[in-house]
């Protein structure tokens, strides 16, 4: 595939966008690789990687080698996720903890677009696709409603949380970030980032290597015998998805770090959202998240004793999400 230097720089934008989604526990950078239009060709090219391309260069040298690695493409992308991936997960955790309705706001519209654009990609609806996507719907948000675990950083944890979180992250609808939630692994990832600890970071970076380079052969395999089928049980994924997405939560249940305790949120506050507890405090480490549901506006203003639900700002930012998967959409059709 012939490209010019604009198609390999709108790639890495396209790899920022798919950074800052990852970023976020929720959000999947693999929806946006699939809305932009590069979705097919990453899992193609993730498994490729195998010991023929060390056959290859051996042979034919490094040019021949990079060509069929597909080399431009990968470094492009890659350095795009990087670059984002590391800088926006400092922003993501300032957006969740100081103003998370707003930032979930904007990624229900993007989340939502994202159905759409991704449905339509179904070419024949019949009763293995309908089943296919009220499985992916229901696995979907069944994942959105398990409880976190708590924090840990052992070696051997990291490195089979970065495998597992990795294959979510390039499936669209299941956020990596809100596995590495799950696992309780995202608080240690995030902060080893923060702290620059390398030994942390190679281990799952390995363990995540290894994971995309098995799950992606998976997926090519899915989608060159089972297209519309996976693309059904992916549309599902997205939509099940929603229910994390959704901005006003009531908190059920917490963890608090010093003594290991599990306990309901009305035990520690008179607000019923942690978030809101935790802002008023000015303590963002104490306690931790374990469950939750979503609830409307009006019933998380009334438990957060009359709290601003910020209903208009939240609309607003939903539609400019919703528009954003539009210009995507645009703009990966024109560079595929």
């Amino acid at each position: 595939m012939q490209r010019r230097l604009s198609d390999y720089l709108f790639i890495t934008l396209k790899g920022i966008a798919m950074g800052a989604a990852d970023a976020v526990p929720g959000v999947s950078g693999g929806t946006i690789a699939f809305i932009s239009g590069i979705y097919e060709e990453l899992i193609t090219t993730i498994s490729g990687v195998n010991l023929d391309l060390l056959k290859t260069f051996r042979k034919s040298g490094f040019a021949a080698f990079w060509t069929q690695l597909n080399g431009n493409f990968l470094l492009a992308l890659l350095t795009g996720i990087i670059i984002s991936f590391v800088s926006f997960m400092r922003l993501a955790k300032f957006l969740i903890e100081q103003h998370p309705v707003l930032i979930w706001s904007f990624f229900f519209g993007l989340i939502v677009a994202s159905i759409f654009f991704v449905g339509k990609q179904i070419k024949v609806w019949n009763l293995g696709t309908i089943a296919a996507l009220i499985f992916g719907t229901v696995a979907a948000f069944y994942i959105t409603t398990l409880p976190s675990m708590a924090n840990n950083d052992s070696s051997i944890f990291l490195f089979f949380a970065g495998a597992l979180a990795i294959c979510a992250m390039i499936l669209p609808g299941i956020s990596g970030s809100f596995i590495l939630v799950i696992l309780g692994a995202y608080k240690t990832l995030s902060d080893a980032l923060y702290a620059f600890d390398l030994k942390k970071i190679a281990i799952f970076a390995v363990g995540a290597l290894i994971g995309l380079l098995s799950f992606s052969r998976i997926l090519k395999w899915l989608f060159n015998n089972y297209k519309n089928t996976t693309l059904a049980v992916l549309t599902g994924f997205i939509f099940g998805s929603l229910n994390k997405i959704w901005p006003w939560k009531e908190t059920l249940t917490v963890f608090e770090k010093a003594t290991g305790a599990r306990t309901s949120i009305d035990t520690i506050s008179d607000f019923g959202t942690i978030e809101v507890y935790q802002r008023q405090i000015n303590d963002f480490d104490t306690f931790k998240m374990i469950s939750d549901k979503s609830i409307l506006p009006f019933r998380y203003s009334e438990i957060n004793n009359g709290i601003d639900p910020q209903i208009t700002f939240a609309i607003g930012l939903m539609i400019v999400g919703f528009l954003t998967i539009f210009i995507l959409e645009k703009v990966g059709s024109k560079t595929r």
